[in-house]
Order: C-alpha cells, then structure tokens, then sequence
C-alpha cells in the first residue's frame, strides 16, 4: 500500500496538478471574452469530431484522421530523406578532417536560416505544393543529423583509432565495430530533434501549401471561425509529437551502445 501511495505521489500527482492548473487557466481566460472557447465547449466539440475522424466529402473536406495521416507521410518521406543523407554525410565529416573544415561554413550559414523560407525554392523547383512541403521537411531534418552524427565521430578517443591501425582492421570493420557503436548515442539524439523539428514544420508548412494535412486544416477551421477545431488541432499536434519522441525514446532504449 505504501509503494501504490509513493508511485501516485511521485509519478501521478503532478502531472495532474499541472494538467488541473492548465484547465482552469484556460477556463478563466475564456471567461474573460466571448471569442476563446472553454475546455467543456471544446470538449463537447472534440467528442463530435472523433466521432468520425475519417469522413471523406470530397478532396478538400475530409476528417480530422486523414489530414494527420497525410501530414505523417510527408513526415515520413521528407525525415526518411534527410536520415539517408544526413547520417552518412555526418560519418563523412566526422571522419575527414578536410569535410569538415569544408562543410563547416556552409552548415554554419544554412543551419539557422527559417525552415519555411525554403518552402519558395520547393516551389519554385517542384512546381507542385506536396513535394515542396517535403523538401522543408528535408531541409529543417537534416541539420540536426549531420551535426549530431559528425560529432559523436570526432568525440571517438583516439587510443580505438589506434587500436584499429595495430590490428589492421578494414575502413568497413572501423565503422562497423568502433565507429558506428560509439557513435550511435549522438546519432539517435540527432534523429530526436530532426523528427520534433520535422512534425513542427510540417503544420505551418501545410498552411502555406493547402491541400490535405493536418496544417492546411486548422488553417481551413480559421476560415470559418471554429475556434473549438483550432484548439483541438493543437492538442492533437502536440500528442502526435509526444508519441513520435517517446518512440524514439524506446528505440533508443533498445540499443546497447
């Protein structure tokens, strides 16, 4: 009995108190005006649109399931993307003293720039919305992993290096057994952030862009003033975000490093 009451203390109690503090924050500012919905309102409005999450009344008129699955396969292609070239380039890097002093200028001066001010070029080069809002999440994904990637190989201690020369090892069996292992902790928090980045990306990315996603609906529920929509697209943006971290989290979890 003791153990239930200190894991409900420890682990229960407050995320529920910050969860109760939020609610009724949000209940006292919306009393303060008609324009913000209060939680039972949204509540009410969350219970009908998950009732039916995957209608279909034509292209742009589809449920609130279909438009969070479009936005997690660009997702998908554009993070996919990134990891097949950002990963190697970082082994690259880290591993070639002269890419990396190559390299370092340009992801210095790249790396800050806006995600969606590439969103033009996408457009400009694809002539379409859907693969443009693929080539942000690319871009936005891919520094993260090159920076992580190439870190986590120059912080390998020499003496392995070395050890590797002695033994006459292949450039394949150095990645394999000493750089790849070493390196995989760096690796996978650069695919942490890429992946939170990416899911951030791809709903302002999708307002610009229109069509089916998560981004062009909350964009859509704005135009006609459903507030209540709005804010539950925001919670569910934010748990898709958290659930795609935590499996992250568990993936990496699974390694031995």
């Amino acid at each position: 009995m003791m153990k239930i009451r200190s894991f409900f203390a420890e682990h229960l109690l407050p995320p529920a108190i910050g969860i109760g503090v939020f609610i009724l924050v949000w209940s006292l500012i919306a009393q303060t005006g008609d324009n913000l919905p209060g939680p039972l309102k949204t509540w009410d409005s969350a219970v009908i649109l998950f009732s039916d999450p995957f209608y279909q009344n034509g292209p742009n008129d589809q449920g609130i399931g279909w438009n969070v699955l479009a936005s997690l396969g660009r997702v998908g292609i554009g993070f996919g993307l990134a990891a097949l070239v950002g990963i190697p380039l970082g082994f690259l890097i880290g591993r070639v003293d002269f890419l990396n002093k190559m390299s370092a200028p340009v992801v210095s001066m790249l790396r800050p720039v806006s995600p969606l001010a590439w969103l033009p070029i996408g457009l400009l080069v694809f002539n379409a919305s859907n693969p443009a809002a693929i080539w942000v999440i690319f871009i936005s994904s891919i520094w993260p992993m090159i920076i992580n990637t190439a870190m986590g190989v120059r912080q390998l201690p020499q003496d392995y290096l070395n050890v590797a020369r002695v033994l006459n090892l292949s450039e394949w069996k150095v990645f394999a057994k000493i750089l790849l292992p070493a390196t995989l902790p760096y690796m996978l928090t650069g695919i942490r952030l890429a992946i939170g980045t990416a899911w951030l990306v791809i709903v302002a990315a999708e307002m610009l862009t229109g069509g089916v996603g998560i981004g062009f609906w909350v964009w859509d529920e704005w135009n006609n003033l459903n507030v209540e929509h709005i804010i539950i697209a925001i919670f569910v943006v934010g748990i898709v975000g958290l659930l795609l971290e935590m499996m992250l989290i568990q993936i990496a979890k699974r390694f031995s490093y």
